[in-house]
């Protein structure tokens, strides 16, 4: 079996155009659970929640921020803002690649597999898990292939690529992309994981000169289903269910709607969203659901009608968002998923993070000045969210 693997590896390293590596189920199991452990390190910041979304994405801020965070945002060029939040990760999954177990981040808003590796300085490894690439009898370097991850606050992390064999829960995938970094910011090298699992489309895959595919573009014909499902409850333990959904973990029914993949991400419509009872349109805007964006980021005019109907709230420049007295009860916010389902986030999930004196920061706040508001973690901390390799769409139901 093991030179069969080797050849299957030395296969798909050697081919010229990326193809999907070849899918073993070890354990005969096309559907699984596995732990999406919530980091005991991870402590909420409102302000280093923003940068970091804001640096991932792009996003230009329409409103007054931070010094300290406009700095980091635009002339940083390494290192980390004053805001930062311990342990960066908020979930962290078991991956084994080529036989050592790492601690990665699953990130629906990208997709590269990285991570840390002996390739580094052992500065930047310290406190971490790491790959090396000539102790596994399954690696097979890429000739000539780079990737490079470039945040808008420049940090990032860089490095070379090859195959290697790759374990997550159930399904294991032969001659898979694995990405060596060879140096990381240390805005990751103060994150708890030990690397990054994407998890959205293949067509934003940093390796060149050829792209390759992510670990479930390649497993997903392995499952039962092609998709994955996200139950991620506020500061618990959660878990990723692969190729089927847990009942268990939901009520009602799983409301699904068309994904638009031409961007790379789980993208779609979502034109309304309501406050309490009370409807909205966002015309323009679409969504994308990100398990690696913490907060969750619409446009202003939704932000600031959410915020109208909370007394004490008021936008604070010095955190970046709005605040609100603490012993304020917020109300629920909806959001369309599609046209005709909303996902609703209760009140009390949209309370982030606690900052002084009898204050509180926001989990809704302001995605700047682009049309694409983006669903993080405080979106799943009430929602089971179901990512569909068929059409491709995106489910959702409350969490149970």
């Amino acid at each position: 079996m093991l030179s069969i693997i080797a050849v299957l590896a030395v296969v798909v390293a050697a081919q010229a155009t990326p193809a999907p590596a070849s899918a073993l189920d070890i354990d005969f199991d096309v559907e699984f659970s596995i732990p999406a452990v919530h980091n005991p390190d991870y402590v909420r910041n409102g302000t280093a929640a923003m940068l970091k979304a804001y640096a991932k994405h792009y996003l230009t801020p329409t409103r007054e921020m931070p010094e300290a965070f406009m700095s980091a945002l635009h002339k940083r060029q390494d290192g980390s803002v004053s805001a930062e939040p311990s342990g960066g990760a908020e979930y962290l999954i078991p991956v084994t690649v080529g036989g050592e177990q790492l601690n990665l981040d699953l990130d629906t808003g990208s997709a590269d597999l990285w991570v840390f590796s002996s390739l580094q300085p052992a500065s930047q490894r310290r406190g971490h898990a790491y790959y090396t690439s000539s102790d596994s009898s399954t690696y097979q370097a890429l000739s000539g292939s780079t990737w490079n991850i470039q945040y808008a606050d420049r940090s990032g992390a860089s490095g070379v690529a090859g195959t290697d064999t790759v374990t997550v829960g159930g399904t294991t995938v032969l001659g898979q992309c694995v990405e060596l970094a060879k140096t990381v910011s240390s805005s990751f090298v103060s994150d708890a994981s030990d690397g990054l699992i994407g998890m959205a489309f293949s067509n934003i895959n940093t390796v060149r000169p050829q792209q390759q595919r992510t670990f479930f573009d390649n497993a997903k014909d392995s499952l039962d289903s092609p998709l994955f499902a996200a139950y991620l409850p506020a500061n618990e333990d959660g878990s990723y269910d692969f190729g089927s959904t847990d009942p268990s973990k939901y009520t009602g029914n799983i409301q699904y709607t068309s994904v638009d993949s031409s961007n790379g991400f789980w993208e779609y419509s979502t034109p309304h969203y309501k406050v309490g009872s009370t409807i909205y349109s966002q015309s323009g805007y679409t969504g994308i659901s990100d398990t690696g964006t913490t907060l969750l980021l619409m446009g202003d005019n939704a932000v600031d009608n959410y915020y109208a109907q909370v007394s004490s709230a008021e936008y604070d420049s010095r955190q970046g968002g709005y605040v609100f007295n603490c012993s304020e009860s917020l109300p629920t916010l909806s959001i369309s998923i599609g046209y005709l389902n909303f996902a609703t986030i209760p009140g009390s999930l949209l309370n982030f993070a606690y900052i002084g004196n009898g204050q509180c920061f926001g989990g809704l706040q302001s995605v700047g000045a682009g049309g694409q508001n983006i669903y993080g973690d405080v979106f799943f901390n009430a929602n089971y969210g179901v990512f569909d390799a068929s059409g491709p769409s995106f489910g959702f139901a409350p969490l149970n």
